[in-house]
């Protein structure tokens, strides 16, 4: 039955995202504030249907950043991007450049100004991401990056790539990083969502100044110490 509730959740999770997208399209085309309301409208039918299906629930934890900071959190599911677009108020995703073409996701990410980034050019990558943010005439917000560039799951240890140390000492910027356990209740790759509360916690905010290799050690160092907390917390052993 776990099964089956989950591949119904995933059913309308996916059609619900095409038709909101573009049944709302307007909205978002008419202005950049709308297309954040119906992202963030779209997030929260998400997590209502989510309980209801499958038991599972959300829960956030710290202080939400407000004002225009660098976000750097760990990635272990597709519902931590929901979770991060619903509660950061004014969000922007650093984003693969192929996801600009992606039905509905590619229009509402352009829209909201979310920084594209060619995967295998490194150095070159990052001069575009930044230079797409400082070009930018919504200036503001705040800018999420998964500083081991993809998907992990619970337990497995994977490098943090130096994008974000750059994308940080470029920028300027405060830090947040962000700790989350959703890899215990729906995996990479995994058909079953499980029941259980799925926690994103916001962090201490790293203040703007610090020197490449000691930020890049810090934020692996509390990001992951304050995932396997939560994951721990879930019942998961790390």
């Amino acid at each position: 039955m776990l099964l089956i509730r989950s591949q119904l959740a995933n059913l309308i999770m996916y059609l619900s995202l095409f038709l909101w997208g573009l049944v709302c399209l307007p909205i978002a085309l008419w202005s950049r504030e709308g297309a954040f309301w119906v992202i963030k409208r779209y997030c929260g039918f998400s997590f209502w249907m989510f309980r209801l299906i499958c038991g599972l629930k959300v829960e956030f934890r710290g202080t939400v950043p407000t004002e225009e900071v660098l976000v750097c959190s760990k990635h272990m599911s597709f519902l931590d991007i929901l979770m991060l677009a619903y509660k950061l108020p004014r969000v922007k995703f650093i984003m693969k450049r192929e996801l600009l073409w992606a039905p509905v996701i590619g229009i509402y990410g352009w829209r909201i100004g979310c920084p594209p980034v060619a995967r295998g050019k490194k150095g070159g990558a990052i001069k575009q991401m930044v230079a797409h943010i400082k070009a930018d005439k919504h200036h503001d917000g705040q800018t999420v990056i998964f500083p081991q560039g993809t998907r992990v799951l619970p337990g497995v240890k994977s490098p943090y790539k130096v994008g974000a140390g750059v994308l940080y000492t470029q920028m300027n910027q405060t830090c947040v990083p962000a700790a989350t356990n959703c890899g215990v209740f729906w995996a990479r790759r995994s058909p079953v969502i499980k029941p259980g509360t799925a926690v994103m916690e916001f962090l201490e905010p790293i203040p703007a100044g610090m020197e490449l290799r000691p930020f890049m050690e810090k934020i692996e160092d509390v990001i992951e110490s304050n995932s396997n907390r939560l994951m721990r917390e879930a019942g998961f052993e790390v």
